[in-house]
């Protein structure tokens, strides 16, 4: 077989491997929330618990995702239910409060206490599912503005 054919059948190979986009579902914030959570999510890394970073479907600037189970991202989200009885349930990640919700396949870590309310979706194959949030801390103190700190 020519070597061209050889690489022809590899490339192919990869790119059945690749995860492709993950679908995450966009939220719609005002426009001044949408901005800001834009330059958040750009300011994001490239990895999280070693998943790099992925594309989502549909593309917005207000999510991303990580890794294959993707650890989804979004910024701009409304507050959770229960997050408003649950201040005293905020627990610190590197000085970043998070409301946490188990649900059947992982966690939901959203921010609490800050100016614009960042979600974080990890699966339980990431276990314990917040070390995720050590990543993302970073990029959520220099664009996040701290409100009201964790009680």
């Amino acid at each position: 077989m020519p070597k061209v054919l050889f690489a022809a059948l590899g490339l192919i190979v990869l790119a059945g491997c690749s995860a492709g986009p993950a679908p995450v579902p966009v939220p719609s914030p005002a426009p001044d929330v949408a901005a800001a959570c834009a330059d958040l999510v750009t300011a994001l890394p490239e990895k999280v618990l070693d998943g790099k970073r992925r594309t989502t479907t549909p593309e917005s600037p207000l999510t991303t995702a990580y890794g294959d189970p993707p650890i989804e991202v979004t910024c701009g989200v409304a507050p959770p239910a229960g997050m408003a009885e649950a201040q005293s349930q905020c627990f610190e990640v590197n000085g970043i409060g998070w409301f946490a919700k188990e649900v059947t396949n992982g966690v939901i870590f959203t921010t609490i206490g800050r100016a614009l309310y960042l979600e974080v979706a990890v699966p339980s194959k990431y276990a314990p599912e917040a070390n995720a949030l050590t990543d993302v801390s970073d990029a959520v103190h220099r664009f996040n503005k701290l409100v009201t700190p964790c009680t």
